[in-house]
């Protein structure tokens, strides 16, 4: 069953909620986040307003599953988390 974007941005506003409250993280929730942001950013349905934010998110998922202390990086990301996860409600 393919789940529709909106379903996909509750989804990816989870995963970044629980980075946010833990502050800790996987590499592969840091990869699900970053299919996710991708899914949404080609979906034309999506609107215009969330592309930049949601290629923010995809850059942060990508440099998270690359980073040497996932955790340190979820935290320096603590700030943006809670605005991302404000703009994709």
């Amino acid at each position: 069953m393919t789940i529709n974007h909106e379903h996909q941005l509750i989804v990816l506003k989870d995963l970044l909620s629980d980075h946010q409250a833990d502050r800790l993280g996987t590499v592969s929730e840091c990869e699900q986040i970053g299919r996710l942001a991708k899914s949404l950013l080609a979906n034309d349905a999506v609107h215009s307003r969330l592309k930049n934010t949601l290629s923010d998110i995809y850059t942060y998922s990508q440099n998270g599953k690359n980073a040497t202390d996932l955790s340190s990086h979820i935290e320096e990301h603590e700030q943006q988390l809670a605005e991302w996860m404000n703009e994709l409600t």
